[in-house]
């Protein structure tokens, strides 16, 4: 499975951030609680899968690259 659905969800929510290089999406507050609702939805329509509230920390949202190892890794666990 390839990545580029994530970041096309991304670039629509800021499509002026380079999400290939950025990992301080949290930490620069890039993202902010709205974007990480967005996020959560989009991905879980996109991906078919629930993300669970004790998996919504900083880490898994600061870069892409998290994220879709989050992605990856909840697709292993269904």
């Amino acid at each position: 499975m390839i990545m580029d659905a994530l970041i096309e969800i991304l670039q629509d929510l800021h499509p002026d951030v380079d999400f290939n290089t950025c990992d301080t999406l949290i930490d620069d507050k890039i993202f902010d609680s709205f974007d990480i609702v967005s996020l959560v939805t989009d991905v879980s329509e996109e991906y078919d899968i629930t993300i669970p509230v004790e998996e919504i920390v900083p880490t898994n949202f600061n870069s892409a690259k998290a994220l879709w190892a989050l992605i990856e890794r909840l697709i292993e666990d269904e």
